[in-house]
């Protein structure tokens, strides 16, 4: 769905900038969301530094906004030294904000990302008990490979098309100005 509002929110990519958001989101999910996120429960500490590092991992984020605050992130992280054939995908979603839709949403998003840099293998690991995700990758008619307690599930993007740039472009552009929305005015210049 090319519109970024839905839901009460907006759906965009997020810049750097917006780390302490992506924190911030990923230390507010509860206990088990954390571990359905991560595949093993987290501490604190290890959520501070994952999204400190974020700039260092080659990853694309998209968030989903209510208000400024991130409340839903889904990730594209290549996989090897530069822009491969392969990514991989991971999301969180707060617990208010699960079955709305929202992470079917972002992976359609995460889905066109790959496709339009030429992405042929977006993987997606989860646990065999995380069935949301499941459903959500079987939407997009993921092949799901169940292995030890874990699932892999695999989109094979299509070729990217004018269209999907297209409609890329001008999410990003919406996108632009929907994070700008967000900034804190300051009644001081900043030094």
């Amino acid at each position: 769905m090319p519109e970024s509002h839905l839901w009460g929110g907006t759906i965009r990519k997020m810049w750097l900038s917006e780390a302490d958001k992506f924190r911030d989101h990923l230390l507010r999910l509860d206990r088990d969301s954390r571990r359905m996120r991560f595949g093993m429960a987290v501490s604190d500490a290890f959520i501070v530094d994952y999204a400190s590092r974020l700039g260092e991992m080659k990853c694309l984020v998209y968030g989903f906004f209510v208000e400024g605050e991130l409340r839903a992130a889904a990730e594209m992280r290549q996989i090897g030294d530069a822009w491969s054939a392969d990514a991989e995908g991971a999301f969180s979603v707060e617990h208010d904000y699960q079955n709305r839709g929202v992470g079917t949403e972002l992976l359609g998003r995460i889905i066109r990302a790959a496709r339009n840099r030429g992405i042929q293998r977006l993987y997606m690991n989860c646990l065999a008990e995380n069935h949301k995700m499941q459903r959500i990758c079987r939407k997009y008619e993921a092949e799901l490979l169940f292995d030890h307690g874990e699932v892999v599930g695999r989109v094979l993007p299509a070729l990217p098309t004018y269209i999907s740039l297209w409609e890329e472009a001008v999410d990003d552009t919406s996108g632009f100005v929907m994070a700008m929305i967000d900034l804190p005015v300051h009644s001081e210049p900043v030094a």
